[in-house]
């Protein structure tokens, strides 16, 4: 029997998914959080063999909390699901350590599939995905300004996105005021933008936050 530990913060995804689910008997949801704190204590308490989430929670960049998730328990498969279909998505959750990215408009089967194999330590990505990406790859496509970024300066970037000031992000991340004004002004000048305001249309509009 395959445990599921399922984070969205919409319960009809979460009661969905249980009743595509419910046909399978070799897999079972046990767990559902509803935001990332709620999943942070679940992991505590419980034993799962998968934890499907969300790439956008109301507490915490889902980004964010796989890469706390990693850390604590780096065993735990995570397969990411998501809304968007687009390749730097899938490329940034899986460097973050995701063991599979599925949209949440895939068929009921490659779900399965898709648990199934990070279940087993596999990888997996939509076939969609996996179309665009041999594309993108092929045709040379430009990357996400966002790409030539550090992990550090990307969750400034999405901190700042979020319309946060130096000084929340300092604390929320343990860091120096000081330290964070440089990283934002590493980011400013990697993607070639003058003010905070570009900062936060930019993740906006690519949905980063």
């Amino acid at each position: 029997m395959i445990k599921i530990l399922h984070a969205d913060d919409h319960a009809i995804v979460r009661q969905g998914l249980k009743q595509i689910l419910a046909d399978t008997p070799s897999i079972s949801v046990t767990g559902e959080a509803g935001t990332a704190k709620e999943t942070l204590e679940l992991l505590k308490k419980g034993k799962w063999d998968v934890l499907i989430l969300d790439i956008v929670l109301p507490d915490l960049n889902g980004v964010e909390l796989l890469g706390q998730v990693r850390e604590l328990y780096p065993d735990l498969p995570v397969l990411v699901m998501s809304i968007h279909d687009e390749v730097q998505y899938a490329v940034r959750v899986l460097r973050a350590g995701a063991s599979g990215y599925l949209t949440k408009d895939s068929a009921p089967d490659q779900l399965t599939t898709a648990i199934q194999k990070v279940a087993e330590g596999e990888k997996y990505v939509s076939p969609s995905i996996a179309q665009r990406f041999v594309f993108e790859m092929g045709t040379d496509a430009e990357k996400p300004r966002h790409e030539v970024l550090s992990k550090r300066e990307f969750q400034v970037m999405c901190l700042i996105g979020s319309g946060k000031s130096l000084r929340e992000i300092a604390e929320e991340l343990g860091l120096s005021a000081k330290t964070v004004s440089v990283h934002r002004d590493r980011i400013l000048k990697k993607m070639k933008m003058k003010h905070n305001a570009e900062l936060i249309r930019y993740a906006l509009q690519s949905q980063l936050v």
